[in-house]
């Protein structure tokens, strides 16, 4: 589906008919206001508000993408173990050799263990901070390093700064240009990062250590941009009165929309599917 034109009452509520129609977030979409609407006097002469909306076009950098899952592959097998790491320098050559089936079935083995790692029960609420262990300094140095290797492998100069936030968890920002390589389509790259950032950390030293990963204040924006979605959908739904199921998310990301409806008396919301497919499914609440 390319440009579409929609009008509803509002713009907000044209924007929202939008973002349902085309399937994506509101930060993946683009529109021009072509009528702003009017309610007129009394309900009499209103005016419906039109705009015309698209898809965001992204342009993804594949190679800088495909360098830096290399990256990650290496730290896993590092982690874990199973081999030495390949050097950046032998890395075009490994390149060349390594059968793309092997290649295949290593990305779904990563993929399927993040998978597991990062999910949890959405009904219940997380209390990580009260079973975080104090971050020591030697742990803080080994995840700035790794990040260092990371980035520098890239061809990126980044300036990576570190802190304890309330919860005692260590978060840690990147800045620098060209960051949205890092955040990646929807923030997998960033959310891929930051898991194996937390092996780092989890491996240097005992009990458990959360790591959080940010560039470009991501986090907090998407955070914001899924509780508007969500508040959205669920006035589409009370309208409707039809069930509405949101893209494919993460286990954090799937929890910000349950919250976010939580208080709401007329919708409720489940999760549906297999991870990493897995999605949230907005539902009215009908009186018996």
């Amino acid at each position: 589906m390319g440009e579409i034109t929609v009008s509803a009452k509002t713009v907000d509520d044209a924007i929202t008919e939008a973002l349902i129609q085309l399937g994506v977030t509101s930060d993946m979409l683009e529109y021009d206001v072509i009528e702003k609407g009017s309610s007129g006097f009394l309900g009499i002469g209103s005016k419906q508000a039109v705009i015309r909306a698209w898809k965001k076009k992204t342009v993804e950098k594949e190679d800088e993408l495909e360098e830096l899952k290399e990256e990650i592959q290496e730290v896993i097998s590092e982690v874990k173990g199973e081999e030495k790491a390949v050097k950046p320098e032998m890395k075009s050559e490994v390149k060349e050799k390594k059968p793309r089936r092997e290649k295949k079935e290593r990305k779904e083995k990563r993929e399927k263990e993040a998978a597991e790692v990062k999910e949890v029960k959405e009904t219940k609420p997380v209390q990580e901070s009260k079973k975080l262990a104090k971050v020591q300094d030697e742990t803080i140095a080994a995840c700035e390093k790794f990040l260092t290797d990371v980035l520098h492998a890239m061809d990126m100069e980044v300036k990576i700064s570190s802190r304890i936030d309330e919860e005692g968890a260590l978060e840690i920002v990147m800045d620098g240009k060209n960051m949205g390589i890092l955040i990646g389509k929807r923030g997998q790259t960033l959310d891929s990062l930051q898991y194996l950032t937390n092996r780092v950390a989890n491996k240097t030293q005992d009990g458990y250590v959360r790591v959080k990963l940010d560039t470009e204040d991501y986090r907090r924006r998407r955070k914001e941009t899924l509780e508007n979605l969500a508040k959205n959908i669920a006035y589409k739904v009370k309208r409707t009165k039809k069930p509405v199921a949101l893209e494919p998310m993460n286990p954090y990301e799937r929890r910000i929309i349950h919250s976010a409806l939580q208080a709401d008396r007329y919708v409720t919301t489940h999760s549906e599917g297999e991870e990493p497919y897995r999605r949230v499914v907005v539902t009215l609440i009908r009186n018996k």
